[in-house]
């Protein structure tokens, strides 16, 4: 029986400036690095408040995905963050240089989208 969602999965083409983007800019931190075949690495990512039931991020460098599993999926997932402040998250990623989109107010919630460092978007909500 399946308990929870674990990990997701994010292939990149430049793992170096992408492990940096979740840290620097989103405050993420690593929570385990893994040494791969013929030198390769991943970085699991997860926001500095992550206890054990959370999901965190793994990355992947593209090239190693496309060597060692040809059959995987190189998309980007959609995935939606939550936060408890959906302003002033918008205003520090805005002021970090980050592309971020317009902030829409939905029944029951505030939510924004951004872009990673490879143009890749993902999405924060708040819940009212």
């Amino acid at each position: 029986m399946i308990q929870s969602l674990h990990q997701v999965m994010l292939y990149v083409e430049n793992l170096e400036q992408s492990v940096a983007f979740w840290q620097e800019q989103l405050g993420f931190k690593i929570v385990n690095q893994q040494e791969l075949p013929e030198g390769y690495q991943s970085f699991e990512m997860a926001p500095a408040t992550i206890n054990a039931d959370q999901t965190s991020i793994v990355l992947f460098d593209k090239a190693f995905i496309k060597k060692f599993s040809p059959e995987v999926s190189l998309e980007t997932p959609s995935l939606m963050f939550k936060t408890a402040d959906v302003d002033a998250l918008y205003n520090d990623l805005k002021a970090k240089g980050v592309t971020v989109g317009e902030k829409l107010e939905m029944p029951g919630m505030k939510v924004f989208n951004f872009a990673d460092t490879e143009g890749n978007y993902f999405a924060v909500s708040e819940l009212n």
